[in-house]
């Protein structure tokens, strides 16, 4: 499905709907953003990065990839998508926002079940090139979520975050009113025996209820979930749940050769919010 044109020009001020061309997308004020090879487009400013190479570097995309090629995060993934396609009740002309969006499989599910057109947005140019390969039909973009999102007002009808980047005001503006968003965190006990392994302790740290709260100016919370799973993981395992979370990085490399199997419980807390 044809994305309408809803990105919005980056440039410090600007802020005009972006027109796509056959290799570039352009503002009317003559700004103009060349398409890759692959097929995303870089909104990034240079104001908005914090380092050269912004965002997941290709070992932890690579760590993430052999975990779910193993079904590890399956459950949780296929989760958050069957609750997001659920959301979707919108026009044939709304779009689906994807924050954060990573190397794509959120993006692609929900659009795909839902039959939507998607927007997918990240920092990382490594992620958004796997992505844009992943699912061409989509729209991938490398931009900083954190900052004003290159979307026009009320342009989406569904926000994703799936532990990743949240950015209430900024969804609250990209979304319209009745606009739902669907928020994921990870749960206290997420992680909680390889925290505890690593770490020396596997303390609990609720981050649901702040998320509600910092929504709540915004947003009415609709419905919360809770989606888990568990599994016997080997050394192999365990160090890429470590590259993919960054849980445990202050610890050598040699300090995790030693890893032998461990139950690992994965938990995630998904929020439900719609726009007021």
């Amino acid at each position: 499905m044809r994305t309408p044109d809803i990105l919005a020009c980056s440039v410090r001020g600007c802020h005009q709907s972006l027109t796509r061309r056959p290799d570039a997308y352009a503002c009317d004020r003559g700004h103009s953003f060349d398409i890759a090879r692959s097929g995303y487009v870089n909104l990034l400013q240079p104001q908005d990065r914090r380092s050269r190479t912004p965002g997941d570097a290709p070992a932890a995309l690579d760590a993430r990839a052999r975990l779910l090629a193993a079904g590890i995060g399956a459950t949780i993934l296929a989760g958050f998508v069957e609750r997001a396609a659920a959301l979707w009740d919108a026009t044939a002309e709304a779009v689906v926002l994807d924050l954060g969006c990573g190397t794509g499989e959120v993006l692609e599910r929900v659009t795909a079940a839902a039959g939507a057109a998607g927007i997918g947005i990240d920092i990382s140019v490594d992620a958004i090139e796997r992505a844009a390969r992943r699912a061409p039909a989509l729209t991938w973009v490398v931009a900083n979520a954190d900052r004003r999102l290159p979307i026009t007002d009320a342009g989406a009808a569904l926000a994703l975050s799936l532990n990743a980047r949240r950015n209430p005001s900024e969804c609250a503006r990209v979304l319209a009113p009745g606009g739902r968003l669907l928020v994921a965190v990870p749960a206290p006990d997420d992680l909680i025996e390889l925290r505890a392994l690593v770490q020396g302790q596997g303390g609990t740290r609720q981050r649901a209820d702040a998320v509600v709260e910092e929504h709540s100016p915004l947003f009415d919370l609709s419905a919360r979930a809770r989606v888990d799973e568990r599994h016997t993981l080997d050394g192999p395992a365990l160090r890429d749940l470590l590259a993919g979370t960054y849980r445990g990085a202050r610890r050598s490399q040699q300090d995790h050769e030693g890893f032998d199997a461990l139950v690992v419980t994965l938990a995630t807390d998904v929020l439900m919010f719609t726009r007021r």
